[in-house]
């Protein structure tokens, strides 16, 4: 549990920013790889995006590497099926299974380049504002575009419950492990059916303390959420401006480029 998202972002020199200009920044990202026909700007934002996830936000390398790895990796998949399977022309290389003719045509790669890049682009985006900004201050910004109360404090119940299902879910698989009740498969699926159980049971009486200790604290259906005023200041804007200057000049003069 030391190792999850909001603990770096509670860390991080981003999190006492601007919110909204960070928003900002994420959904123009976002917006501006999905739009692009080709890979170059997408693959432009997720550079971007990552240095200033790494480096201004102070993310160690190796960890924000490992988060990147794990859509990277389900991704490429469907690259490699993109790229074999869609397409029509001539073909840049084949090869002979029996009864079938497998090759890469230059639209199936092209294809294929512009969804990993659309993907690394949009991860990295969204890696910055869940490494920069704590869960806590996304709820005040919903709450400050009117959303329904009822929504966000249900949201704010579900990632509260997230900690209490883990902080039940380890205690109770370490009280497990060190009676042996993972040394093969049938003693560790009888412990798997038996950590379920408990999970839901003691996850309950959770909830039951949680309640109360809200209601002994006057909770009347309304959760209060503060919100700190944090002006953009000049070089903010700037560096945001030339960001968003950039990546328009590299949309613009590559909006009809392939990369074959």
């Amino acid at each position: 549990m030391t190792h999850i998202l909001d603990d770096y972002a509670i860390l991080s020199p981003l999190r006492y920013k601007n919110n909204w200009l960070k928003l900002a920044i994420v959904t123009f990202g976002i917006l501006a790889g999905v739009s692009s026909n080709s890979p170059l700007v997408p693959f432009f934002i997720a550079v971007c995006m990552s240095f200033a996830t790494v480096y201004f936000g102070k993310i160690p390398l190796r960890f924000y590497m490992k988060l990147m790895a794990a859509p990277a990796g389900f991704v490429l998949v469907s690259v490699i099926i993109i790229a074999f399977f869609f397409g029509e022309g001539e073909k840049l290389f084949s090869f002979n299974i029996p009864g079938y003719t497998l090759g890469v045509s230059p639209a199936g790669l092209n294809m294929a380049l512009l969804v990993l890049a659309r993907t690394l682009g949009g991860m990295s985006c969204m890696f910055f504002l869940s490494l920069t900004t704590p869960m806590i201050e996304l709820f005040s910004v919903l709450k400050a575009t009117r959303f329904p109360d009822s929504f966000i404090e249900i949201a704010m119940m579900m990632y509260r419950y997230i900690f209490v299902f883990m902080e039940v879910a380890l205690g109770v698989r370490y009280a497990q492990t060190v009676r042996l009740g993972y040394k093969d498969f049938r003693t560790s699926f009888r412990s798997m059916v038996m950590l379920g159980t408990n999970l839901f049971i003691r996850s309950w009486e959770q909830g039951e303390k949680l309640y109360l200790s809200m209601n002994s604290r006057c909770y009347d259906g309304k959760l209060m959420i503060l919100e700190d005023k944090r002006p953009v200041k000049l070089t903010e804007f700037l560096l945001t401006s030339a960001y968003f200057s950039l990546v328009i000049i590299v949309f613009y003069f590559t909006r009809n480029m392939f990369v074959v």
